[in-house]
């Protein structure tokens, strides 16, 4: 009978010490605005959440929408540039 047994060094490859790569770092900078967008429409969404939103409720989160809108247009069109750029050779 033959046993079967895994080397531990084909089964991990390689050691995770639990620090984002810098490529992974460069895509959270990339994209800050939008991760910092969506927080000010989610504060803006609870402050209303055991109330009824006041107009001055309703621009706030209609203006933490747009930035939001704003935020993900820039970062969807910066990506196009750069994807276009990179792609040519």
């Amino acid at each position: 009978m033959k046993t079967i047994a895994a080397l531990q060094a084909a089964v991990t490859a390689a050691p995770f010490d639990g620090e984002p790569s810098a490529a992974e770092l460069d895509a959270i900078d990339r994209e800050l605005p939008v991760i910092l967008a969506d927080v000010a429409l989610l504060d803006a969404q609870i402050m209303t959440i055991d109330r009824t939103p006041t107009e001055l409720d309703e621009r706030r989160i209609r203006r933490a929408r747009r930035r939001v809108l704003a935020a993900r247009r820039e970062l969807a069109n910066r990506s196009a540039v750069v994807s276009l750029s990179g792609g040519a050779a």
